[in-house]
């Protein structure tokens, strides 16, 4: 018999994945537990709708990210931070602060947690970093730390 999974099942399949099981183990176990449910004309276009919007929203994901990534690609932020001793900053530049400088000074929303720093930056100058959008789309940024007045 053939079912379409509603939830991942050990040894069977995963969610959505149309398999053939034997009909006992459907009518006994899969239907009754609402782990499959039966492969007939409307649960096939429903599989087959569920894909297509995935791959939809996959695609205009990976469109938007490769957009934000040329638009940030090589730019260079500058942030001021307070100077403290022997010529070292007042604490730390964050991943947090450089989201927040990204999305004031381009208009773009990055997750702080996108963002990575190679190392902590800690000194005033200039430091590259890489923000990454997507599997595989990131974009390298530089960040010009200067002293506040």
């Amino acid at each position: 018999m053939k079912v379409v999974l509603l939830q991942d099942v050990k040894s069977i399949g995963k969610k959505g994945e149309l398999v053939n099981v034997s009909d006992g183990y459907a009518r006994n176990f899969l239907l009754p537990r609402k782990l499959a449910k039966e492969a007939n004309a409307q649960a096939m276009n429903e599989l087959k709708n569920a894909e297509a919007a995935r791959e939809y929203k996959i695609k205009t994901e990976t469109e938007n990210a490769q957009k934000n990534a040329s638009a940030l690609s090589g730019k260079t932020l500058k942030i001021y931070a307070k100077p403290g001793q022997g010529g070292k900053i007042f604490g730390s530049v964050t991943a947090k602060e450089l989201a927040e400088e990204i999305k004031r000074q381009f208009g773009i929303e990055v997750d702080k947690r996108k963002v990575v720093l190679p190392m902590d930056i800690k000194a005033f100058g200039t430091y590259n970093f890489d923000v990454k959008f997507y599997a595989g789309i990131t974009a390298t940024m530089s960040v010009a730390v200067c002293e506040k007045d």
